[in-house]
């Protein structure tokens, strides 16, 4: 019997997938626990339907991560910090700070997502690396001034 699996199924396949499997297996636990629907022409069609409108849902996040790209490509994020001799801060920027300032321009990027792999310790421009999507880094300057 063809079902569609509506969850992963250990040892028969991922959500979405249609397989062949026993009747018994197919009526006594996959569809009575909810983890699959018989694979009939109309679900068939459904399941088409909902792959291609999260096709294109993908695409769209894809085009809107590469126009904040582009933004972020044009900003610099200006940050004060306190600085003793040489340009050395007392403490350091980190990735939630440069969040919260984007959020100030009405930028609003995650900090898990800024890619900043030790904290800014000195006065001056740093280039940092922000990760939008699978496909779409970006990277953009943050301006240390002191305070």
């Amino acid at each position: 019997m063809k079902v569609i699996l509506l969850q992963d199924v250990k040892g028969q396949g991922k959500k979405g997938q249609v397989k062949e499997v026993s009747e018994g297996y197919a009526q006594n636990f996959l569809i009575k626990q909810g983890l699959a629907r018989p694979a009939t022409d109309g679900n068939l069609k459904t399941l088409d339907q909902q792959k291609k409108s999260e096709e294109k849902r993908k695409e769209q996040e894809k085009i809107d991560a590469e126009v904040l790209a582009e933004k972020l490509g044009e900003t610099t994020v200006e940050l004060k910090a306190k600085a003793g001799e040489g340009g050395r801060l007392f403490g350091a920027i980190t990735s939630k700070q440069i969040a919260e300032a984007l959020a100030g321009m009405k930028i609003k990027i995650d900090k898990r997502k800024i890619e900043l792999h030790d904290p800014i310790r000195t006065l001056g421009f740093t280039n940092v690396a922000v990760k939008l999507h699978p496909e779409v880094k970006a990277t953009m300057k943050v301006h240390v001034t002191e305070e």
